[in-house]
């Protein structure tokens, strides 16, 4: 993933900010996490798996491998949808023919009217929907084999933004770049949609062009929980991948390190052990066969690895020089530390957050940094 340029619009870098402030916009607001990127509290976790490369020096904000989920929303939305047009709606048509009229033998008419109305616009359909489904998971798989990942160094405290176009990385230190969530809302015919979003901004310190990374996520405690990722490991409190992309432990030790047939076997062993211990009923044992049933299965967790294999033997784009060399581990005598502030704060907030865990973290943000300004003062 590579830094992008404003084009919408979005929080001013410009403008001072830090940690605890909030920016309201017509139908949501802005809420910022940083520089001085202080803790959340919020779990440490990377749900859509936008975090790849994990090692001792350096984290891949962008360019994890593909993931079986995405094969289920590109096989499973157009399947699901077949199956609903060309049989759903034809046994609720015949019910409803029954439920009127009493005769079993009009739910048969019904059901074989509507049947061979919809069976053959349901397979066109959902031919269609199969076929754009496909053609963007081909346009991300090479764009994602031409992406260059932001590079978080925890050793040296920067961040490598790759802005593409055959430009030298950007490097900022890392207590530098502006984190914010972002909240929104509005009206639409389908009703009212809210959509959330993690977003990384920074200023180039040579030409003051500012750059902006913006991901969606599917809610506001996953937003909050990738940018926690980032921080702890930044901090040294995570140190693996897996730390935040398998809190379930669904893989094992001489697993592969990407999700694939591994892991669904993994889980389903899982979900058996817990309802054999008691942890689950009948009813979500259930319901977990019949979503994978849906979702075909293991199928997409086999073209998932296929994928996988076919992005490792083609290769991605070779990282720049500088980048390379800039990425090696440095001696622990010269790793750099974090500054005064941040630790007097983070202890700070920590230190409230325990004391009143449901409170926003961002409230406690503010009144931690008020305090600060009064005591400067």
């Amino acid at each position: 993933m590579s830094a992008k340029e404003n084009q919408t619009s979005r929080p001013d870098m410009a403008q001072p900010h830090r940690a605890g402030d909030i920016e309201s916009f017509p139908g949501g607001k802005v809420s910022y996490l940083s520089p001085v990127p202080l803790p959340t509290g919020a779990a440490p976790v990377d749900f859509n798996h936008a975090i790849g490369e994990v090692n001792d020096a350096y984290l891949d904000f962008g360019g994890s491998l593909p993931t079986p989920f995405t094969w289920q929303f590109t096989l499973g939305i157009p399947f699901i949808g077949f199956l609903m047009m060309a049989f759903l709606i034809p046994v609720l048509g015949g019910g409803g023919m029954w439920a009127i009229s009493k005769k079993v033998e009009l739910f048969y008419v019904g059901f074989n009217g509507l049947f061979n109305e919809a069976f053959g616009l349901a397979i066109g359909t959902c031919a269609f929907a199969l076929c754009l489904a496909l053609a963007i998971k081909i346009q991300f798989y090479f764009k994602f084999r031409n992406d260059v990942p932001t590079r978080f160094h925890r050793q040296r405290r920067e961040v490598a933004f790759a802005p593409g176009g055959g430009k030298p990385p950007i490097i900022v230190p890392w207590e530098s770049v502006t984190a914010w969530v972002t909240q929104a809302q509005g009206a639409t015919q389908y009703g009212v949609q809210r959509q959330y979003g993690l977003g990384l901004g920074f200023i180039d310190p040579e030409t003051g062009q500012q750059h902006y990374l913006e991901l969606p996520q599917p809610g506001l405690p996953l937003a909050m929980g990738l940018w926690e990722s980032v921080r702890a490991y930044m901090e040294y409190e995570v140190h693996t991948r897996e730390e935040i992309q398998d809190p379930n432990g669904l893989h094992r030790p001489g697993d592969p390190p990407y999700e694939g047939v591994h892991t669904f076997h993994n889980a389903r062993r899982r979900l058996h052990r817990r309802h054999r211990d008691g942890e689950i009923g009948l009813f979500k044992v259930t319901m977990w066969y019949l979503w994978h049933i849906l979702d075909l299965w293991t199928i997409p967790f086999h073209l998932a690895e296929w994928e996988i294999r076919a992005i490792q033997k083609a290769g991605r784009r070779t990282l720049p020089a500088s980048l390379e060399e800039w990425s090696q581990p440095i001696p622990r005598e010269q790793r750099a530390r974090p500054s005064e502030e941040l630790e007097r704060l983070s202890a700070e907030v920590r230190q409230r957050h325990a004391q009143q865990p449901n409170r926003p973290i961002t409230a406690i943000f503010a009144e931690v940094y008020a305090e600060e300004a009064t005591f400067s003062a």
